[in-house]
């Protein structure tokens, strides 16, 4: 069948809120289970990756993003290549998830603005009606913040907040990146076993 993939395929998105971990974290569990990555960094998201994960940050993004992530099965994209491949329905892919996003990048995938690679990658996946995923990181919420998180999920976008829980008893930050990037793999429909789940 024509477009048909064998190797799962997706669109990480970094953009520039607190929690540029969650989507790192997301990345390498993906990428361990052998699965085609197709990543994309903001300049604020790279901003975000220096103070909170002292990242290092090189003119070359691509060098940079690899230094961090050795995995041939990785492909990185300058956000300001709007003529890159994942900005085209015609490549196909298993769904993007933007993680972490931010109020601004969340507003201008609502309105289909599509000015960079990430919410022109985001509006091809809607128009395609493959899944998209939207982490958002902010607090407190405003009511514009709302209206538009309430536009995407009447779209069918799934809206996962970035809200660690603590039934599982989180000992480091790392347990409670771990519950986030689980929810996450959950909407995806992946098997984990990042985090311990409920029990009665």
């Amino acid at each position: 069948m024509q477009g048909r993939i064998t190797v799962q395929r997706f669109i990480i998105a970094l953009t520039g809120a607190s929690g540029v971990i969650y989507g790192i974290e997301l990345a390498k569990q993906l990428l361990d289970r052998g699965m085609e990555i197709h990543l994309i960094a903001s300049e604020p998201a790279c901003l975000v990756l220096e103070q909170e994960l002292d990242w290092r940050i090189t003119a070359n993004m691509e060098e940079t993003f690899r230094s961090y992530l050795p995995y041939d099965n990785l492909l990185i994209y300058d956000n300001n290549d709007i003529g890159a491949r994942i900005a085209s329905g015609s490549f196909v892919t298993d769904g993007m998830i933007v993680i972490p996003c931010t109020m601004a990048s969340l507003a201008a995938i609502a309105q289909g603005s599509a000015r960079n690679l990430i919410e022109r990658a985001a509006d091809v996946i809607i128009k395609e009606k493959r899944p998209l995923i939207i982490v958002p990181r902010e607090t407190p919420l405003s009511a514009i913040h709302l209206r538009n998180m309430l536009v995407l999920a009447d779209m069918g976008v799934s809206i996962i907040p970035a809200m660690p829980g603590f039934y599982h008893k989180p000992q480091t930050i790392q347990d409670m990146v771990a519950f986030m990037v689980g929810k996450v793999m959950d909407a995806m429909g992946i098997e984990h076993n990042v985090f311990n789940r409920y029990d009665n």
